[in-house]
């Protein structure tokens, strides 16, 4: 069975065997304005927390994936990890290849 949802709505991360999809998407339906459901983040909160280069490649990876319609899953993070761990110009043409596939 496929669901087919709008991959831009905020509905996307919804549970789809719950009982009521309105009453548990994300984020709740409110009287506010849905374009800007959080208020902005304040740049004094911040944490000043340095990013590594492996997370940089990991995240990018995440994301690359995503994009080209491949989400990751639970069981592929020790996957990603290890391509994290690959020098940048080997995590550039992955980029590459995942940029080419969507």
């Amino acid at each position: 069975m496929s669901i087919a949802v709008d991959p831009y709505t905020p509905q996307t991360f919804v549970d789809p065997y719950a009982a009521d999809l309105a009453e548990n998407a994300w984020p709740p339906a409110t009287g506010q304005d849905m374009d800007y459901p959080l208020p902005p983040p304040n740049p004094a909160e911040r944490l000043s927390i340095p990013i590594t280069p492996r997370d940089q490649r990991r995240l990018a990876l995440h994301a690359a994936l995503t994009a080209a319609g491949i989400p990751p899953r639970p069981e592929d993070r020790d996957a990603i990890d290890q391509l994290s761990t690959l020098p940048p110009s080997t995590h550039t043409t992955l980029q590459r290849w995942l940029h080419h596939t969507a």
